[in-house]
């Protein structure tokens, strides 16, 4: 409980960019929970269920009785955007009532929760205020999406963020840096670029995949065959990722506190200067501050 009366079943967790929004969770957990690189939602009180939709009116309606003026909302938990068209029409449409002031209201996205909403369906959600999703692509490749039961491929990725892009709503794409180990690096650094020049996200963001709770699920789908890239390793990926970027104007982050490496910018307008800060990390060691492993908040 907090104290505008929300009860929440925790973690919850939220986008970095998010930090200014009210979090309404309208799902516990995920829905699919399958992602071997995932630990967000393995926690027995995160079985997956939606939350009825009385409960959410009720929530609304209270909060907005003590701060009517809020203007950000972000959907939960994992994947609030699998929930029907109805079930989600409902919610910004009661949002919209309560808070005269909405601005934009945002969610998690996995590319499956697209597969039965026309773009008919979505433009009509994002008239009601959905403007964003952060969807999860991880990787462009294929071995790499089979290898981590990602439960996706290239192309569901692709349909489903050009299918965002016909609707309006922007995209705010997430790739893993180093998910393919040492064997599959260059593939992922190239398929991830392909997917994301055929789709040209308004926003992408890379961090670092880790294991705050073990490898061991992981490494099983790569039937034990999967090398973790070194520091260096991960910069060489991250440099071919953006040298095989052809992006008009896309916001790039890599900040979470994963990264070793801060890189900010517009790609592709700062591209090359992003690429040269890669060759300075990586061939002269000390000429860019990086993150120490104590800081990376993991």
């Amino acid at each position: 409980m907090n104290y505008l009366d929300i009860d929440y079943i925790e973690p919850v967790f939220r986008p970095p960019s998010e930090a200014r929004s009210l979090i309404l969770q309208v799902t516990n957990g995920c829905s699919y929970n399958a992602c071997t690189f995932c630990e967000m939602y393995q926690q027995p009180q995160k079985k997956f269920r939606p939350k009825p939709q009385s409960e959410i009116e009720d929530e609304v309606k209270r909060v907005s009785s003590q701060e009517p003026n809020i203007t950000r909302f972000f959907l939960a938990d994992g994947d609030a955007m699998t929930l029907s068209f109805r079930r989600l029409k409902d919610i910004l449409s009661c949002i919209r009532e309560n808070f005269p002031k909405m601005e934009r209201v945002t969610a998690y996205c996995l590319p499956r929760n697209l597969k039965k909403k026309s773009v008919e369906d979505l433009r009509e959600l994002k008239e009601l205020g959905l403007t964003m999703v952060y969807v999860g692509c991880e990787s462009g490749d294929d071995k790499v999406l089979e290898c981590v039961k990602k439960g996706e491929t290239f192309d569901s990725s692709k349909d489903a963020l050009l299918k965002l892009k016909a609707a309006g709503i922007k995209s705010s794409v997430m790739i893993l840096n180093g998910m393919g180990g040492r064997k599959f690096s260059k593939q992922h650094a190239v398929n991830s670029a392909r997917l994301m020049n055929e789709t040209q996200p308004e926003y992408l963001s890379t961090l670092v995949v880790s294991f705050p709770m073990g490898e061991e699920r992981f490494r099983d789908g790569f039937n034990g065959d999967y090398e973790p890239l070194s520091q260096n390793e991960l910069f060489e990926e991250i440099r071919l990722l953006i040298d095989n970027l052809e992006l008009e104007n896309t916001v790039f982050r890599s900040d979470h506190a994963s990264n070793y490496l801060v890189l900010k910018g517009n790609l592709g307008e700062d591209k090359q200067a992003m690429l040269n800060k890669i060759d300075l990390a990586l061939n002269k060691p000390g000429s860019i501050p990086l993150r120490q492993e104590w800081q990376r908040g993991l």
